[in-house]
């Protein structure tokens, strides 16, 4: 008999794990695999590309139930599917609607959840999140039938949004608390360039903000946002795009060891031996994670030791940002701000909306900021990430691979 694993978590992480595991020890384990929304597996990140028109649902599914039932994986997802309770005593899960399940392997990628601001109105309709399918489909309907959308936050995903709401012809302000965009990935220099290209795009900027309640329209559903600066904003929809959380809390209950994320070692075991962990949902040495570079390579090392093989340990190495909005190219990674033992190469065209930045510190790359020329990013993170000696070209640094080897090639 096949040792049992059960996944809870059909995202992006989970899965990731199950397709490098099939192709490492294809019939290794009897597979169970518990997801929350009714449907296969699907890419999470490309959510803005259907909001925004590029693409639609059918288009972002990575693996369709089909996938499920030809590699012999028990898929119990949709209503009622949902785990909520992980036995360690007895290796069992429960999940809403009393499915049950034994392992011998648990691997938990229950991935992460939106972070609701606890104000006034927040539980109104017409406030939503944007994390999953459910919510671009609302966003989809609100578009047909309103006029004035309010997205609050002004990273990565609150961006998509706006500008994918913005495209479905919605009249859009970002609603930011920080008086830069983008300011966990960008200066202040490139989210200028951002802010003034994205103005062009029609979209609206009030910032910095700080939201103070949600106002009720008297039927139960958002009429406009008001401001601590006693201003207000008239809203029919209202995105909450501020962060995520680890999504921990099953794992909590269960008796394994958390902090800000579910701990694991290099080999993604929680302080079960018997329990995996990967996603968004841990936390590795002191990180937790949102981009999806590292995701999967989590999911390669977990693979690893699942299929017995045990040689492989995760490593956090930085991770780019790039912005999914067509026509708009930034790129950022590591430390892109620098401190005062660090040297910094700037070179910009404002005229033609380029900015570039490299932060060195004892003669190694260790950020780059890209605006309106991102080409070289994929170099530069090389260069950081194999932390060379840039002396030799330090002086073309700034204008990429390209001169850098056409200079050693006539030195």
């Amino acid at each position: 008999m096949k040792p049992r694993l059960v996944v809870i978590g059909n995202g992006m992480a989970g899965m990731r794990t199950i397709e490098e595991l099939l192709s490492a020890a294809p019939e290794k384990y009897d597979i169970t695999v518990f997801g929350a929304e009714p449907y296969g597996n699907y890419n999470r990140i490309m959510l803005s590309s259907v909001l925004c028109g590029e693409k639609n649902i059918e288009d972002i599914v990575i693996n369709k139930r089909e996938w499920y039932a030809d590699n012999h994986i028990t898929l119990h997802a949709g209503e009622g599917k949902n785990v909520i309770r992980i036995e360690r005593g007895t290796n069992t899960v429960y999940s809403e609607d009393g499915t049950i399940a034994k392992y011998d392997r648990l691997l938990i990628a229950t991935g992460s959840n939106p972070v609701i601001l606890p104000i006034l109105g927040h539980d109104l309709e017409g406030v939503i999140s944007f994390r999953q399918i459910l919510d671009v489909n609302k966003m989809l309907d609100y578009a047909r039938s309103y006029k004035k959308a309010v997205v609050l936050g002004g990273g990565l995903l609150g961006l998509e949004a706006a500008n994918g709401l913005a495209l479905r012809g919605m009249d859009v302000t970002v609603v930011h608390s920080n008086k830069i965009l983008l300011n966990r990935q960008m200066d202040y220099q490139a989210a200028t360039l951002l802010q003034k290209e994205l103005e062009q795009r029609g979209l609206k900027f009030k910032m910095p903000a700080k939201t103070q309640a949600l106002i009720d329209n008297g039927s139960g559903h958002v009429k406009s946002v008001q401001f601590e600066d006693g201003s207000e904003l008239d809203c029919d929809l209202f995105v909450m795009a501020i962060g995520v959380r680890p999504n921990m809390a099953l794992a909590q209950e269960a008796g394994l060891y958390c902090e800000r994320g579910i701990i694991v070692d290099d080999t993604l075991q929680s302080y079960d031996p018997c329990v995996y962990a990967v996603g968004e949902c841990v936390q590795h040495r002191g990180d937790t994670f949102g981009l999806v570079a590292p995701l999967f390579e989590q999911a390669k090392v977990c693979a690893n030791h699942l299929s017995g093989h045990g040689m492989a340990e995760y490593t956090t190495l930085p991770t780019a940002t790039k912005l999914k909005v067509t026509g708009i190219n930034l790129f950022s990674v590591g430390n892109y701000l620098g401190d005062d033992e660090c040297e910094i190469i700037q070179f910009s065209d404002l005229a033609l909306g380029i900015y570039k930045k490299l932060v060195l510190k004892n003669n190694r790359l260790i950020g780059a900021d890209l605006y309106g020329e991102t080409a070289d990013g994929g170099w530069y993170q090389q260069l950081l990430e194999s932390a060379q000696d840039i002396s030799d070209i330090r002086d073309i640094l700034i204008f990429g691979e390209h001169y850098a080897n056409t200079d050693e090639e006539l030195s």
